[in-house]
């Protein structure tokens, strides 16, 4: 049974960077080649079978953190994967689109979770957008009810492009990159979901990211787009 999607805040566009750097001009114009081209995609499900069976939860106080397996001790990240080492956006973007769709309520907490995915945003620049990001996941409230499931996610990654819009960009002013060494990245797969009893589903996932690779530097998120790119 593949469970439902509600969707969570996304920014609008990406045009307040568009209107300090050339490069985020870039990434504007793909987001509006794109704004008719597919659904919004997010990258958690917030109504899945096993969170909608949860009806009678009362009001949840903070979540704890829950104890990682003994084979991974507990960590102020919880189970949340660390930043890799990647010089290449397409291959940087698949990672951090894994990270986007994988999540354990059994072994993490929110807290955790966010503190995961902070690790991997850009820093010492302005345009690193961590509300887009962080925005991903569930509220507390909804996140107590998947913990009280148990309910965790893995993603399988299936292949990353950079979209066609991002591509005629950077042919019609190849220097644009330089500004701010951006690139916009879609990313397609599929999220495996999973809870007590038995329960499980499957959807498929795509996202447009915005990944900063410098030069002689480890990439880097910077920024979400709210829809998927051809």
């Amino acid at each position: 049974m593949t469970p439902r999607r509600n969707p969570l805040p996304h920014p609008a566009t990406w045009s307040p960077l568009a209107q300090r750097t050339a490069i985020i001009a870039l990434a504007t114009a793909v987001l509006l080649a794109l704004a008719g081209t597919a659904a919004w995609i997010t990258n958690r499900p917030t109504n899945t079978p096993a969170t909608a069976a949860v009806t009678t939860t009362p009001a949840p106080t903070a979540v704890p953190s829950s104890a990682a397996p003994s084979a991974s001790p507990a960590s102020r990240t919880g189970s949340v994967a660390k930043p890799p080492h990647f010089t290449d956006p397409l291959v940087y973007a698949k990672a951090a689109a894994s990270l986007l769709w994988s999540y354990d309520t059994r072994t993490t907490s929110r807290d955790q979770q966010l503190a995961g995915m902070r690790a991997w945003m850009a820093t010492g620049t302005q345009y690193a957008n961590w509300a887009a990001i962080s925005g991903q996941e569930p509220d507390p409230v909804l996140w107590s009810r998947m913990a009280d499931n148990q309910q965790y996610a893995t993603a399988a990654v299936t292949e990353s492009h950079f979209p066609s819009a991002f591509k005629q960009a950077l042919t019609d002013d190849p220097s644009a990159l330089t500004k701010a060494y951006i690139y916009a990245v879609t990313v397609t797969g599929i999220q495996n979901i999973a809870w007590n009893g038995g329960g499980a589903g499957a959807e498929s996932r795509a996202v447009t990211l915005a990944i900063q690779c410098r030069p002689n530097a480890d990439c880097a998120l910077v920024d979400i787009a709210p829809s998927v790119a051809p």
